[in-house]
């Protein structure tokens, strides 16, 4: 037991090396390309408020005594399946975002102006509509009144709310680069990097939870936390779609020579740090 908690643990951390890795190749990309064509704002935009709330919801999860208390009470007396590097990946997750989303104002960054660079009514309709739901769990909360948290309403559901925010984030946040792909025939701009180190981080991701709720002799590790769960499979099919598009779809070897040569420092470079 002591070396499958000690593997859980390093399981987590390698996970979240990847995960946090994979938020680097679109952004140094970007830069290199000066340019965000071949992409839309929409993934780092709405991935902002997914982060937000996977920030929140883990950090509550960790840290407060009362809703430990009562995911408790509602599950059997465990506790949740959050570990601090969850907090850490979120909250990196979110600071990266944020780089990226900012690359989309071509006068921050000095980049020449894309077509994607305008947010879609799609994603802006998803971000609203997670912040209602939100708003409206929270007011039925305030409303209920107290009870035993094992199935009344309690500070708990608002938790969770806030924690489906991101995995609603999840859920279609790939769909409009899926979509760009397909329009354009091509993957250039999109970097291929960031897709196998989500997709390896997924798996970990998965692996470490199942080792945590074998640990705990009780799967309701997963069912009490199926956010966590289901972020790596969701992210993992789109991950496969992705990598078909890349790979087999719409092949492009000059599209993956330009990504390598733009995430490794040129010649000029060297030269500008001598």
């Amino acid at each position: 037991m002591a070396l499958l908690e000690f593997f859980s643990g390093l399981v987590g951390w390698i996970y979240f090396l990847c995960w946090s890795a994979s938020f680097y190749p679109q952004a140094i990309l970007n830069y290199r390309r000066k340019s965000t064509s071949g992409t839309t704002v929409d993934f780092p935009l709405i991935n902002c408020l997914g982060f937000l709330a996977y920030l929140v919801s883990n950090a509550t999860f960790y840290y407060s005594p009362v809703i430990r208390e009562q995911y408790a009470a509602r599950h059997h007396g465990l506790s949740p399946t959050v570990a601090f590097n969850d907090i850490s990946f979120a909250a990196h997750g979110l600071l990266l975002s944020i780089v990226t989303t900012s690359q989309y104002w071509p006068s921050l960054w000095g980049f020449r102006p894309s077509p994607g660079n305008r947010p879609s009514r799609f994603i802006l309709g998803i971000a609203f509509g997670c912040v209602v739901g939100v708003v409206a769990v929270s007011l039925v909360v305030a409303a209920a009144p107290p009870g035993n948290p094992q199935w009344s309403w309690c500070a708990l559901d608002v938790v969770y709310a806030i924690s489906y925010v991101k995995l609603v984030v999840t859920l279609v946040k790939y769909t409009p680069q899926v979509m760009t792909n397909y329009r354009n025939k091509s993957t250039r701009g999109w970097s291929i990097w960031q897709i196998l180190l989500d997709f390896g981080g997924g798996v970990l991701s998965c692996a470490q939870q199942a080792i945590d709720s074998y640990l705990q002799h009780d799967w309701s590790g997963i069912t009490g936390n199926p956010v966590k769960f289901a972020l790596g499979n969701a992210s993992m099919v789109y991950d496969v779609i992705f990598m078909t598009q890349h790979y087999v779809l719409y092949p492009d070897p000059a599209g993956k020579s330009s990504e390598r040569d733009a995430l490794l420092p040129t010649v000029e470079d060297h030269r500008r740090l001598d």
